[in-house]
């Protein structure tokens, strides 16, 4: 693995642990103005910043979390990682454990220089269909 995928790998393994932590301040530092999660299911639902912080640290917790191979390309001032990722996580008092598809998409900031999450999009085939209703729940501007 060269330098720059470790770089991004490690910034993944700071999200994912903030998360489990519900460091909410962590994950701000980590997340982009206008970071969105978009959860494509059978019908796919979105989540902003503020939506995702909230929920991230309240009702959608994760409780662990692997990594398969992992991988990572850069395009200039972006980045794309993705990889099969084991969840292990609670919505409210729904278990959501198992294996998705992760495709995040980092930007590198112009004024400070660091690298933020701009876009996650975790993929899950998902015939549960309480799901997306839950996941529409946490958006604050409804």
């Amino acid at each position: 693995m060269d330098e720059f995928s470790a770089k991004i790998e490690a910034l993944e393994h700071l999200w994912m642990r903030a998360w489990m932590q519900r460091d909410r301040n962590q994950m701000k530092a980590i997340a982009a103005r206008d970071f969105i999660f978009l959860l494509g299911s059978e019908k796919p639902t979105i989540l902003d910043r503020a939506s995702w912080l909230e929920a991230a640290t309240t009702r959608f917790r994760c409780t662990g979390y692997r990594f398969d191979e992992v991988y990572v390309r850069r395009h200039g001032p972006v980045a794309v990682f993705a990889t099969r990722l084991g969840l292990e996580a609670t919505i409210g008092d729904h278990h959501w454990n198992g294996d998705s598809w992760v495709v995040d998409l980092w930007q590198k900031s112009k004024i400070k220089r660091k690298w933020k999450l701009v876009e996650r999009v975790l993929s899950r085939p998902d015939s549960d269909a309480r799901m997306p209703e839950a996941i529409r729940a946490m958006q604050l501007w409804r």
